[in-house]
């Protein structure tokens, strides 16, 4: 007998960039707050410090919407060494937010027939 767990999927968005610098210099745009500041406004974080931090491979912060309901939410930054000598960027940015719970249900666009029920 097995048992199937009903896990829920947070939504997030998963991106990978191959660069032609080092993974150095990749790691100091991303993890320095001076250079990281172009990309990644000060105003959009929610707390100026990285939520995780592992030296040389990964970097996370926790961001939030400027408008209501305000939705927190993880962008992660992971680098590696590419095979031809560049970087590879991989960014992960995930809606964690506990406001999105009733975000679960289907769209109002789904283009499923609608059927009223019988009273």
């Amino acid at each position: 007998m097995s048992t199937v767990m009903n896990e829920k999927r947070l939504p997030c968005i998963r991106l990978e960039y191959e660069i032609d610098e080092a993974p150095e210099k990749v790691w100091r745009a991303i993890s320095i707050p001076e250079y990281c500041e172009r990309w990644l406004p000060r105003s959009d974080l929610a707390h100026l410090e990285p939520a995780c931090f592992q030296p040389g491979s990964s970097v996370s912060y926790r961001m939030r919407e400027g408008q209501p309901p305000h939705l927190e939410s993880t962008v992660t930054f992971r680098i590696f060494p590419g095979q031809s000598g560049g970087t590879i960027l991989r960014i992960i940015h995930v809606l964690d937010d506990v406001k999105r719970a009733d975000w679960d249900r289907d769209a109002a666009n789904c283009n499923l027939q609608a059927v009223m029920m019988a009273a």
